[in-house]
Parts: C-alpha cells; sequence; structure tokens
C-alpha cells in the first residue's frame, strides 16, 4: 500500500476515526487502556504491511520478538561483557535475516559469473520485503540505545511491536530511534485538535511532494543523471546533478 495510493487514502480517514472516535471512546475507562491502544496500533500496521504481502508480516513479527526479547535479556545482564553480547547477537541476528533476503542472491550471482560457476540450485529467488531495511536497523537501534544505557529495556512487548511497525514510518525514512519514538507508546494518549491539524496539513504538503516534485520533476532529473550517454568524465551534463541535490537531501523526496 503506497502513500500516494486509493488504498490510503480510504484506509488513513478510516483508521483516524476508528482509532480517536470509535476504539478509544469505548476503552476509555479500560485499565488496559494504553496495551489496547498499542495493540490497535500493531493491527492497522500489520494491516498496512501485509496489503502487499502478508506472508513478510511473520519476518516482521520475529524481527519485534528477538529484539524484545534481547533488550529484556541486556536490561537482566549482570555485566557490561554479557549486555554487548545479547546486543550483538540481536545485531548479527537481524543483519543476517537481511543480508539473506538482500544480498544473498546478488553476491552468489557475481561469484558464479566470476568464477563461471552455475547458479543452479543455489539461488534462493525470493522477493525482497519491503521495508525491511528501515525496521531492521530500527529494531537494531533498540538494543543499541538499551544497552547504551540510554532508555530502559521495556517489557510491554505490544509497546514494542508497535514501535518497529508503525505504518506511517515503516517503509520510508526517518529511522526512529527508540529514544525518540518508544516513549510516545508508553504513556497514556488523547486527543488534541491542534496536533491532528498539524498532522493533516505535513500530510498534504508531504503528499504534494512525493506526487509533483519526486515523481514528477525529480524523476525527470534522475533520468538524465543516469542516463549512460551523458556520464562520461568530461562531458557530463552537471545541471542534472544541481536540482538533483535537494532529492537526496529531503529523505522523503527519494
Amino acid at each position: 500500500m503506497l502513500f500516494n495510493s486509493i488504498q490510503f487514502a480510504i484506509f488513513l480517514p478510516i483508521l483516524f476515526l476508528l482509532y480517536w472516535f470509535v476504539f478509544n471512546r469505548f476503552i476509555s475507562k479500560s485499565k488496559w487502556q494504553l496495551h489496547l491502544q498499542n495493540a490497535f496500533v500493531v493491527v492497522a500496521s500489520y494491516v498496512f504491511y501485509g496489503w502487499w504481502d502478508w506472508r513478510f508480516l511473520l519476518l516482521i513479527a520475529f524481527t519485534s520478538f528477538c529484539s524484545w526479547g534481547s533488550g529484556i535479556l541486556i536490561g537482566n545482564a549482570d555485566s557490561k561483557k554479557k549486555a554487548k553480547t545479547w546486543m550483538w547477537l540481536n545485531i548479527v541476528l537481524n543483519l543476517g535475516i537481511l543480508a539473506l533476503f538482500k544480498y544473498y542472491d546478488f553476491f552468489v550471482t557475481e561469484f558464479a559469473e566470476l568464477f563461471n560457476i552455475s547458479t543452479d540450485g543455489l539461488l534462493l529467488k525470493v522477493i525482497l520485503p519491503v521495508g525491511i531495511s528501515f525496521y531492521t536497523f530500527q529494531a537494531i537501534s533498540y538494543s543499541i540505545d538499551v544497552c547504551r544505557g540510554k532508555i530502559e529495556p521495556t517489557k510491554d512487548i505490544v509497546a514494542l511491536f508497535a514501535f518497529i511497525s508503525f505504518f506511517p514510518q515503516l517503509v520510508a525514512d526517518p529511522i526512529e530511534r527508540a529514544t525518540n519514538l518508544l516513549p510516545q507508546f508508553l504513556k497514556k494518549r488523547e486527543f488534541n485538535y491542534d496536533n491532528a491539524d498539524d498532522g493533516m496539513r505535513q500530510i498534504l504538503w508531504g503528499l504534494f511532494k512525493k506526487i509533483s516534485v519526486q515523481e514528477d520533476y525529480g524523476g525527470r532529473q534522475l533520468r538524465g543523471v543516469c542516463r549512460p550517454s551523458i556520464l562520461d568524465l568530461y562531458g557530463a551534463k552537471w545541471k542534472h546533478f544541481a536540482p538533483c541535490s535537494h532529492i537526496l537531501y529531503f529523505p522523503d523526496l527519494r
């Protein structure tokens, strides 16, 4: 589900109304209000992510669970060495999954071509999960921040799942640090009209930049840069690079 798609234009208003004016009012007096709020966010985020391919929900759930468990183990470690060991185990696990899906077939293919070896039976030929880099590094950042003492490990598994899968930034920049986003899932949330108004303005502005700048102007500039005929060292048309710099500077325009 893309942010500039009809599906998302229907999904977001329905989700907004359900979350603030139906679900939250229904649970407003419940002692489990915060947990239920976060559970709603997780379900909504998984629907958003699973819209593309539901099978990869297992992967993001596994990443989230391992990161939550590593945080607990780091917090309970009786020495800095053990804490770093748990941190590195989580980092290696997450980077291993990322490498398997994103780079394994590439390196096997390159190695086979270099040594003239057949790739029959060696390639995984799996689809690259959307946003895997974003949520992988976000999960890793949690373990690092816990190990460095920048944030306390949370025992609230639902809050951590919401932090890693939060759909507005699940498949796009920026990668949020746990010290910034996770505490927001650990406190009660009430509807604020000014925040809603400001959020709507930012959504509309971002949508304008996405459609009018990135996909139109930015796309034409990138096609000009990537044309082989202009990439020679002395004859490159540098006029294409300056306008393109804004796409590199603003992450949401890439």
